[in-house]
């Protein structure tokens, strides 16, 4: 690490150690490190022979985002709600010891390659690559371990902005070309987390990074999200086959229990025979009208609390996960047990096994070429 940058991670006296500071920085709550209650002590330990630390973004409205250098990851964001009171929405752990224990997502940057590549192969100018193999032989979300299981450089934090830097070596699970890949989160005045992605490569390779961050709106993270209510903007979606594997064939989503095009609630229609392959929604929706700009791609309000979430992203597609696979023995922040469909996720990407199908958008990645990709989680209350 270069020398400026870990001296301004050192820490400093009246502030938390390992916190990125800024004159407009949020104070934390009596008694805590950060609004969601996070220790940065818990934080500040080194995984693989790297420094591991805990940053905290904030802005003067009543958000803040903690993030870790271990995987890159979304630990916890605070927003108010409707009457300006503060919760932490999102799935994590207290400390980063737990992340490497506990093999989950929650909050990671996923990559090379989010969801599956079928055979754990693929080809680039006639020549193949065989990846690393997990479950029914394909590679899932870039192998194991994967970019979430690697401890990210930071290059930059003011307060408002943090940007982490991850070297992928040539060959890494089976993928080809040296990666640079570069995450930058940002805090907005208006309550957005901006999540921008740069990469680039020496070698011809694919790539799909995503944010993995499970929401509950609520901020009650022992509660179901069934009742919050949805709106997808896309009128197709990506067809599995019996073993919840993509067949290449996009499918129309009215008349079905994919038709998010007005808000509908959740739990309407999640136990639909159309969702028995998955147990709920696990399903990648096209955005309707991509064109590689930022364009909105879901919304989600929780009554209750009046909060609101809009995801815009420039990628094709939006996944969308109700977390159908908690079953209550993972516990998380504050000794929360994680029940089913206490959560779900937004991963904008493209679709799996781009790579070997032609008919969706590429995901190919040349030298002399910059990748570049935006999303953006932008939080509000509903009108009174």
């Amino acid at each position: 690490m270069n020398r400026w940058i870990r001296l301004l991670f050192l820490p400093v006296a009246g502030t938390l150690a390992g916190v990125c500071l800024s004159a407009g920085r949020i104070a934390a709550e009596p008694g805590k490190e950060t609004a969601s209650g996070l220790r940065a002590a818990d934080f500040d330990t080194v995984i693989d022979g790297r420094p591991v630390a805990l940053h905290r973004l904030a802005n003067e409205a009543g958000m803040e985002v903690c993030v870790t250098d271990y995987g890159a990851r979304i630990v916890s964001i605070v927003v108010p709600d409707r009457n300006g009171t503060p919760a932490d929405v999102v799935c994590g752990f207290d400390r980063a010891e737990d992340y490497r224990r506990i093999r989950q997502n929650f909050g990671s940057t996923v990559g090379r390659y989010i969801g599956r590549i079928l055979g754990a192969r693929f080809a680039i100018d006639g020549v193949e690559y065989r990846l690393q193999a997990g479950g029914g032989g394909h590679c899932s979300h870039g192998g194991s371990p994967g970019f979430a299981d690697r401890v990210w450089e930071p290059t930059a934090c003011d307060g408002r902005t943090l940007t982490l830097v991850y070297d992928s070596p040539d060959g890494e699970n089976g993928f080809p070309g040296c990666l640079r890949l570069q995450v930058r989160f940002t805090v907005r005045d208006d309550n957005t987390l901006a999540i921008d992605y740069e990469a680039t490569t020496d070698k011809p390779t694919v790539l799909n990074p995503s944010n993995h961050s499970f929401f509950n709106l609520s901020g009650d993270l022992s509660t179901t999200i069934l009742n919050q209510r949805l709106r997808i903007m896309g009128d197709s979606t990506a067809e599995y086959d019996s073993r919840k594997c993509v067949t290449g064939r996009l499918l129309p989503v009215e008349g079905t229990a994919f038709d998010f095009r007005e808000f509908r609630r959740i739990g309407e229609r999640i136990d639909d025979p159309q969702l028995a392959v998955t147990g709920g929604y696990d399903h990648a929706w096209q955005i309707a009208g991509w064109d590689g700009t930022l364009r909105k791609a879901a919304e989600i309000t929780d009554d209750a609390t009046g909060r609101t979430l809009t995801v815009l992203t420039t990628e094709p597609a939006v996944h969308v996960y109700t977390a159908n696979g908690h079953n209550g023995k993972i516990t998380g922040k504050h000794g929360v047990a994680y029940l089913k469909r206490n959560s779900l996720c937004f991963e904008t990407m493209h679709f799996a096994d781009s790579p070997n199908k032609p008919q969706f958008p590429s995901t190919l990645l040349r030298p002399g070429e910059t990748f570049r990709s935006s999303t953006r989680f932008r939080f509000g209350v509903l009108p009174e």
